[in-house]
């Protein structure tokens, strides 16, 4: 798989983003009904951490298999992968961090699904919305976002585990995109720094998951 994975606009229906599921399922169709989403014509993209904190977790585990989602890889999917494949203090850092839900399970059903639910889930997405491109990483993306083509460890550390942006308030842009959308980080209300929009409202513990239609990012 490609490190990114770029998509043309979207011709017949609306693009939405949404923030870190968590395993909160029933909020993310909640919050798709309140906007009517259409599974033929709209696409929704998501900024990865489907899994953990939350008891749906497997069931988010599978969304990346529907034909209108599209997330990318979050920490709590490396997470886990590395809990299931090398165990010991991964394994305890995992449940630490929210990977409970997996001991209620078939733990050889969970890490084969999350081995074919990573094949969909790269490491960034770009995104035409209205003739403009928009960046979707989960934690943070390069000063400048070619870099991701050719991203080394150290770069794919920063795209999933990344905070410094957020840390310092940066505000210069990213180059190379008009927009760029992250989670990770849990915030009070969807925050710009730049053309960075931080929009995780904390979905296990506030109930607030935020899902903005793309357009809104370039409004």
């Amino acid at each position: 798989m490609r490190l990114i994975q770029k998509h043309d606009q979207n011709m017949t229906g609306r693009d939405f983003i949404v923030s870190d599921i968590h395993g909160q399922y029933d909020l993310l169709i909640e919050a798709m009904a309140r906007v009517d989403f259409d599974k033929i014509k709209d696409r929704l993209f998501c900024v990865g951490d489907l899994i953990d904190r939350g008891a749906d977790s497997l069931k988010c585990l599978s969304l990346p298999f529907e034909p209108w989602f599209f997330g990318v890889r979050g920490n709590h999917e490396m997470l886990a992968l590395e809990a299931l494949e090398r165990g010991g203090n991964a394994e305890s850092l995992w449940m630490i961090n929210g990977g409970t839900w997996a001991n209620k399970e078939n733990r050889p059903e969970v890490h084969r699904l999350l081995l074919k639910a990573l094949k969909y889930l790269p490491y960034a997405r770009q995104v035409e919305v209205m003739g403009q491109q928009i960046g979707i990483v989960h934690a943070e993306s390069p000063a400048d976002w070619s870099m991701i083509e050719d991203a080394g460890p150290a770069e794919k550390e920063q795209i999933v585990w990344g905070r410094s942006r957020i840390k310092r308030m940066e505000k210069t842009p990213v180059t190379g995109i008009d927009a760029v959308v992250v989670g990770h980080t849990i915030i009070e209300r969807p925050t710009w720094l730049g053309n960075v929009f931080y929009i995780d409202t904390g979905a296990f513990q506030t109930g607030r998951l935020t899902l903005i239609n793309a357009r809104e990012v370039l409004a």
